[in-house]
């Protein structure tokens, strides 16, 4: 099968679709006929090697996928069959013509979608899940800041968070990115470049500040974070595309707010929490994603690439230009 490949950790020029053995689905997993992947920031890292996969998991690319079983491995128990489409979180092997996966991780697509689409969910979707319910415990009423509000992410957590009764607040780098974040349900945008989103937030709220924040800035945004803040409030922290490290005060600032800082993630999660998230997920959520739903969720794609065109597709998400999500179509 194809898969995309590099030799030596870099920049995008060193992508580039290798021929590679078929995995074959063992003991209680399916064999995926991958027709779309997503791309997440995770993809970025790893092929700097800032971020090596998890122990056991595919070293190739690829945190989602969807497309059609190809063949059933051993004891497998569901109500899967061959031939039907699905769409799948994966701690790597995503960006190749065919993934091995554990049955209870699979996940029906929805009516009316298209397995483009589909690609755009699994990572995304299940992330902001986690982050606003599983974590954020969010509650009707609640405020909840969203940092990268324009991101893969940030788009499903504006929706989740609106369908959840909460108020969704994002910051995002660009007035287009804004524009994009409010049509989606945002209450109000901040952009980044040209303000103090923590004073903006704090006046917007009336000086009580934030219930929730979900985070994948970290260090650059420590203090503004804490500054809007409310009293009681819930930061969870799940990426540090600001930087790892912080100088001053954080914890008497967060002390004096009784917050909780919560870090999260997804990718090294254990099999039982992922197939736990996917279940509450699959139950709670994904019918809202069908065009008979009144409170429909939409995916947000941003741009469609052939997996051919993977370094070009890397080189525009580095450029923080994307609203939604990057997706690379495999050959069939």
């Amino acid at each position: 099968m194809l898969a995309v490949h590099f030799d030596e950790p870099g920049g995008p020029e060193n992508l580039y679709l290798k021929e590679v053995a078929k995995p074959s689905p063992v003991e209680g997993e399916v064999l995926l006929k991958v027709a779309a992947s997503a791309l997440n920031r995770a993809d970025l890292l790893q092929r700097q090697g800032r971020y090596a996969p998890p122990p056991g998991a595919s070293s190739i690319l690829g945190l989602e996928a969807s497309g059609h079983i190809a063949e059933l491995g051993p004891a497998c128990q569901g109500h899967w069959k061959i031939g039907d489409p699905a769409m799948v979180l994966l701690p790597g092997g995503g960006q190749a013509q065919y993934v091995t996966v554990p049955e209870e991780l699979l996940m029906p697509i929805p009516a009316g979608l298209t397995l483009s689409q589909a690609a755009a969910i699994p990572e995304a979707w299940l992330t902001a899940f986690q982050l606003l319910h599983l974590l954020g415990n969010v509650q009707a009423g609640d405020s909840v800041l969203i940092h990268a509000g324009a991101s893969g992410v940030g788009t499903a957590a504006i929706q989740l968070a609106r369908m959840a009764g909460a108020i969704p607040l994002v910051t995002a780098g660009s007035q287009h990115k804004l524009q994009m974040a409010e049509k989606l349900g945002a209450a109000a945008g901040f952009n980044y470049k040209e303000e103090d989103f923590s004073e903006a937030i704090l006046k917007f709220t009336k000086g009580a500040g934030v219930n929730l924040i979900l985070d994948c800035i970290g260090g650059s945004y420590w203090e503004k974070n804490v500054n809007c803040l409310a009293l009681d409030g819930r930061w969870i922290l799940y990426g540090l595309m600001g930087g790892t490290d912080i100088s001053g005060p954080l914890f008497s600032k967060l002390l004096f707010k009784r917050g909780s800082l919560i870090t999260t993630l997804l990718r090294s999660r254990d099999k039982k929490y992922k197939q736990t998230l996917v279940e509450a997920f699959t139950e709670h959520i994904l019918p809202h994603f069908s065009t008979e739903s009144p409170q429909r969720l939409l995916p947000v794609l941003d741009r469609v690439y052939p997996v051919t065109a993977i370094q070009e597709a890397h080189a525009y998400m580095e450029s923080n230009q994307n609203v939604g999500k990057i997706v690379l179509q495999l050959p069939r």
